[in-house]
């Protein structure tokens, strides 16, 4: 069942900004369940810009270019209130959370 967009969520644990997500590029296939799992909008998916391409392994690179560079991104990371939603949503395991 996908998260309810509430304002004071019971499931958030912090206040906005003690924690941020963070993406591992390597993993990410954008495949997007992390924009439906966070009740505060923090996730958008959009495209890996070709200068922050150089910077992923080999096995990042060959899966950015079969996903399309598809990716997760926090427009609105600042409101993060670390319910960990999107963690346990995420089916590649490529979001933590941590102190901003």
């Amino acid at each position: 069942m996908k998260s309810e967009k509430h304002p004071g969520d019971a499931s958030c644990k912090q206040a906005p900004g003690i924690f941020v997500p963070v993406i591992d590029r390597n993993r990410c296939e954008g495949k997007g369940d992390c924009v439906p799992a966070c009740p505060k909008d923090v996730f958008v998916i959009g495209v890996l810009p070709p200068a922050e391409r150089n910077s992923l392994t080999w096995i990042g690179k060959v899966k950015g270019f079969a996903h399309g560079w598809k990716q997760a991104f926090m427009p609105n990371a600042d409101a993060c209130e670390a319910c960990g939603l999107c963690v346990s949503a995420c089916p590649e395991k490529a979001i933590k959370l941590a102190r901003a």
